[in-house]
């Protein structure tokens, strides 16, 4: 039989006479935890639900033909042969930590890298953690060095250590985190009236100390700030306030429009860079920084509000850092799209309500790495490695992509 190379060859020396042959295409192997979604399967259904029985509240959408327990079985899914790229051929997938009910895996999952760790907070104004406007959510670490050695296991919960860290004065319900001059940066909901939102340094190792960055604009209290991320290109710090303090009883109603901001933190100077969002929430860069990407959550406001955004919505970064060209770059599939970020090949990934899904550059749906529960937030941590927070499970994927980071120019 004739190989694909001598095909291939025939079929090109053939081309120099005008004369085009079909080559074989080469069918790709699919790693032993991955499978492949057949979007046809799903695109006539023989009744399509309405939105009182099926929305972004409902459970993770299961395909035609395959079931929730498959879903899990095998948690990468291949909607795009591009997605085959990002895994590799031997992607793992780990659950690392779990809890009965306490969500300490939500938000802010940063890469501490000088002692290869990775710090994460618990839900602020969620019931089960009692946090909110009596109780800070609390920021835990985990090391990579305990959790790559279980990374061929499926299941390692109780082989990871998980530590809590005293923040000292204590960061009041931090929710956004990013690298920050071989510190951590924390974006700060606030807690009550009188501790107002702000941006906090964390010192990520003893006796974690902090220190306050900026806590209001022009003397005006900020709503509650989710999420934060640094421009590769003029290094200034771009931050999104939504006021999920209020929709969760720990902030006062709030003051200002939701926005994104930009601060520099040479000059002091705070600047709007984007208004026009119901909730916005996750924020990242591009790798080069030519786009800026956040997420609008406003679907969940003042409870449901299915018509509001659950969209990703795609800026162009000029040079003086500005944004213009707002573009809606995607609109998840499963309850809303929370934290963000880019591989250094630019796709994106959303963490969303059935895991994180990944988009290339130009808003095609790739893949999903499915958790079958809300993903409010997850991270590259060096080379192909990612922690994904799950609420009361944390993960451990390895992968072929690799994240980009800003932070290493600080």
């Amino acid at each position: 039989m004739a190989s694909l190379r001598s095909l291939a060859t025939a079929a090109a020396l053939l081309g120099q006479y005008g004369v085009y042959a079909a080559v074989p295409p080469v069918k790709r192997a699919v790693p032993s935890l991955a499978q492949v979604i057949n979007q046809k399967s799903f695109n006539v259904l023989p009744s399509v639900p309405t939105a009182e029985e099926y929305n972004a509240s409902s459970a993770p959408w299961v395909p035609q033909n395959l079931t929730s327990a498959g879903l899990l079985d095998k948690p990468f899914h291949v909607y795009d042969d591009e997605f085959l790229d990002i895994l590799g051929p031997s992607p793992t997938f780990t659950i690392i930590a779990q809890t009965p009910k306490d969500p300490i895996f939500h938000e802010a999952v940063v890469w501490y890298k000088p002692k290869d760790e990775v710090f994460f907070v618990q839900n602020a104004g969620n019931a089960d953690a009692g946090t909110g406007l009596n109780k800070s959510a609390a920021i835990f670490k985990v090391s990579l060095k305990e959790v790559d050695a279980v990374k061929d296991s499926r299941n390692a919960v109780g082989k990871v250590t998980v530590t809590q860290i005293p923040s000292n004065p204590e960061i009041p319900n931090p929710n956004g985190a990013t690298q920050y001059k071989g510190q951590l940066l924390y974006a700060a909901e606030g807690q009550g009236p009188k501790k107002a939102p702000a941006l906090i340094i964390l010192n990520p190792v003893e006796p974690y100390n902090t220190t306050v960055l900026l806590n209001n604009y022009f003397g005006r209290q900020f709503n509650s700030l989710n999420d934060i991320t640094i421009n590769p290109n003029n290094l200034d710090i771009y931050f999104t306030d939504p006021s999920y303090g209020e929709s969760n009883n720990f902030r006062p109603a709030p003051g200002i429009i939701p926005q994104v901001y930009r601060y520099n933190d040479k000059t002091g100077a705070v600047t709007v860079a984007a208004d026009g969002f119901a909730m916005p929430n996750g924020i990242t860069f591009s790798p080069g920084g030519k786009y800026a990407y956040v997420t609008d959550t406003g679907i969940w406001r003042h409870g449901l509000e299915l018509t509001n955004p659950s969209s990703i919505y795609r800026f162009t970064v000029q040079a003086d850092g500005t944004f213009e060209n707002r573009k809606t770059f995607a609109f998840v599939d499963t309850n809303i799209p929370d934290g963000v970020h880019c591989d250094s090949k630019g796709n994106v990934y959303a963490g969303v309500g059935d895991g994180v899904h990944v988009w290339n550059p130009s808003g095609k749906l790739l893949g999903k790495i499915y958790t079958g529960r809300t993903a409010a937030n997850f991270q590259f941590v060096g080379g192909g490695r990612m922690i994904v927070a799950g609420e009361t499970q944390l993960y451990y994927v390895t992968l072929a992509a690799k994240g980009d980071f800003v932070e290493s120019q600080l």
